[in-house]
């Protein structure tokens, strides 16, 4: 285990004013790879309307949410952060009639739907669900670790609307002896090879039936938006958001873990055993990342706010993968004493939780906020990170400052 960042980049991260997400950023992709995008109107207008994000990459396009503005209890599509692995694909709005997804593999009766079908023969669904890049809280690891430099921003919890992942797969008879999923769809390598897999990850059959996986085709009451996955792709809330596969087109059963893009090596998985911070590990060593740890985010007020009251209203949200959050505590005295939070039931499983509590600061002064949650299982928030090489599950007790002024 390693210490807590330290103060000096708290700071640096919590008042960094990183380049503001622009459209030009997508056109920065080089030529040769451009002409596989001729519609590029769609994806402009999804990025138009994510100015206030914070690009962290844009090849492939990544950006993240400041905390400030995940304040809603249902995260707005435009707030909602951006996670590729690759490029986003040559889509437009009539390639949804005759967009399909495949189920086959280990399954007794392999099965091909358009998404007219999905709606017609299963019940449509409407979830709030949490999505968490697994690399959120990467930014904050000591000795650095490589990727998106992710802070506190790779998190949100929309509204989905599609089909259960488990009424599909169950019409398509899973044979016995399955044990994992395979997910493939059609984003295209930055290479601009279109034979190249970008990410293909999957799930154990356990999760997979969990009730609350949605093959979702509508966002917030509207289409999903291409930056998103449109027409169809995957939510699989509570687990590293990689193995909710945008832009859907098959999914295979299969009989042994799967090994495809980004299963294998050392992508979203993390030591078996705590480990010192620079270890360099072998694979076998490693394990793949499922449920995410609890966790907590303060949305109000702003980091760095002045307040001219002793009085502060803070808020927030908490989750935990596949747990419910129990309790959510606040300090104002870095740790040496605790206020319990007024803590909202989740609107569905797998939502993240609303918290709200009135803070009495004692005097003026510099003062920072911490959150630290609880789960079901009574495991809280850790005060320093665990570390490992790719900078996973970082989640860390969240900590903005304030000025009181009176």
């Amino acid at each position: 285990m390693m210490h807590q960042y330290s103060r000096r980049n708290f700071i640096k991260y919590s008042s960094k004013n990183l380049l503001t997400l622009g459209i030009l950023s997508y056109f920065s992709i080089p030529a040769g790879i451009t002409t596989l995008h001729a519609h590029k109107e769609s994806l402009v207008s999804d990025l138009k309307n994510k100015d206030q994000l914070t690009i962290l990459n844009d090849r492939p396009i990544n950006a993240e949410t400041p905390p400030h503005l995940l304040d809603d209890s249902i995260t707005p599509t435009s707030r909602h952060f951006v996670r590729n692995n690759g490029l986003v694909p040559d889509l437009n709005v009539a390639d949804q009639k005759n967009w399909t997804l495949k189920i086959n593999g280990n399954v007794n009766n392999p099965k091909t739907y358009t998404i007219k079908e999905l709606k017609k023969q299963f019940e449509v669904v409407t979830k709030v669900l949490q999505l968490e890049c697994g690399g959120n809280g990467r930014a904050f690891f000591d000795p650095p670790a490589t990727g998106n430099q992710w802070t506190y921003g790779a998190i949100s919890c929309s509204e989905w609307t599609g089909v259960r992942l488990s009424d599909v797969l169950s019409a398509s008879n899973i044979k016995s002896n399955s044990i994992y999923t395979g997910h493939y769809s059609a984003d295209i390598h930055l290479s601009g090879d279109l034979e190249k897999d970008v990410i293909s990850r999957g799930i154990p059959i356990s999760k997979a039936l969990d009730r609350d996986n949605i093959i979702a085709f509508a966002m917030n009451g509207s289409d999903l938006p291409l930056i998103h996955g449109y027409p169809l792709r995957l939510i699989c809330p509570g687990w590293p958001g990689s193995t909710s596969q945008k832009w859907l087109t098959r999914i295979e059963i299969l009989d042994h873990i799967h090994d495809g893009m980004k299963m294998t090596g050392k992508s979203y998985k993390v030591p078996k055993k705590p480990i010192a911070p620079g270890t360099i590990l072998e694979n076998k060593d490693l394990k793949i990342i499922e449920s995410m740890p609890i966790k907590s985010l303060i949305t109000y007020p702003k980091n760095g706010k002045d307040n001219t009251s002793l009085n502060m209203k803070v808020r927030g949200h908490a989750w935990a993968g596949d747990k419910k959050v129990s309790q959510v505590n606040i300090s104002i005295d870095y740790g040496a004493t605790w206020m319990k939070t007024s803590l909202a039931a989740p609107v569905n499983s797998h939502a993240w939780q609303d918290w709200n509590i009135l803070i009495d600061f004692p005097g003026e002064g510099y003062f920072e906020i911490w959150a630290r949650a609880t789960d079901e299982e009574n495991i809280s928030q850790p005060f320093s990170i665990s570390w490992n090489s790719k900078g996973y599950l970082n989640n860390s007790v969240h900590r903005i400052y304030t000025n009181i002024k009176i």
